[in-house]
């Protein structure tokens, strides 16, 4: 049987770009984010929900560097071959994530297409509260067509 695809976004969502951002602007609403995208921390919860979804599907990373700034391309794969090495060959970066075929998006924007997202696209962090992965995973595990079974 084919393995389900999953686009998973970096930084929001496996990337704690929130955290990185209020260290180096404390207090600014958009800075022009100089940052290395090599540095920042992992989410609490994504390393053992990444190894989780990667048992049971097809799982690649889909993000949008910026896109006057080439080294955080680079610096996006740096990352992802230090937290994810496993995923290090499966890293997408595109600037329009609806033209991604898959059946999951999780993404915690909706600037960039998400919502026009062919598949089902799972709004991580909508309410800007938290960052559960227990829940995305419980959403992709019990309540969205008993995916991984």
């Amino acid at each position: 049987m084919k393995r389900k695809i999953i686009y998973i976004d970096m930084d929001g969502v496996i990337a704690d770009f929130d955290k990185r951002k209020q260290e180096l602007y404390p207090g600014e609403r958009r800075p022009e984010l100089k940052m290395d995208f090599s540095k920042l921390d992992v989410i609490p919860g994504a390393e053992s929900a990444l190894i989780r979804l990667n048992q049971d599907f097809d799982i690649f990373i889909a993000s949008t560097p910026v896109w006057d700034r080439p080294e955080t391309w680079s610096q996006k794969r740096e990352w992802i071959a230090k937290h994810f090495p496993y995923l290090k060959q499966k890293l997408i970066l595109l600037h329009r994530k609806d033209l991604l075929i898959g059946d999951i998006l999780i993404d915690d924007s909706r600037w960039r297409g998400q919502p026009d997202f062919q598949g089902e696209w799972y709004w991580f962090n909508k309410d800007w509260s938290s960052r559960d992965w227990k829940a995305c995973l419980e959403w992709i595990y019990k309540n969205k067509h008993n995916y991984g079974e």
